[in-house]
């Protein structure tokens, strides 16, 4: 799918780089996602988060249970708002 995950590498504490299907890549900070709670408070241990590998074009840690929508990281990655009926749009 177009806004798949080819590629992802930690490049720092919290830092991953992307490279998506479309060729297109960027860098998401994970700090965030901490900061929500919930599963993704598994992220404030560092050996947990380099479980990180990328299954079916989505980023999965552990055991397959914390996962982020590669639509998400996609626009967190590049800016762009995706936009399903038009062309990616960038945002402003």
């Amino acid at each position: 799918m177009y806004f798949d995950v080819k590629h992802a590498e930690l490049s720092g504490a919290y830092d991953v780089q992307l490279t998506f299907e479309d060729g297109s890549a960027g860098k998401v900070n994970l700090r965030n996602y901490v900061k929500e709670g919930t599963v993704f408070s598994k992220f404030s241990d560092p050996a947990y988060l380099r479980t990180m590998r990328v299954e079916y074009g989505t980023l999965v840690w552990g055991e397959g249970e914390v996962d982020i929508a590669p639509e998400a990281l996609y626009q967190e990655a590049t800016g762009r708002i995706i936009d399903y009926g038009k062309r990616d749009k960038a945002v402003s």
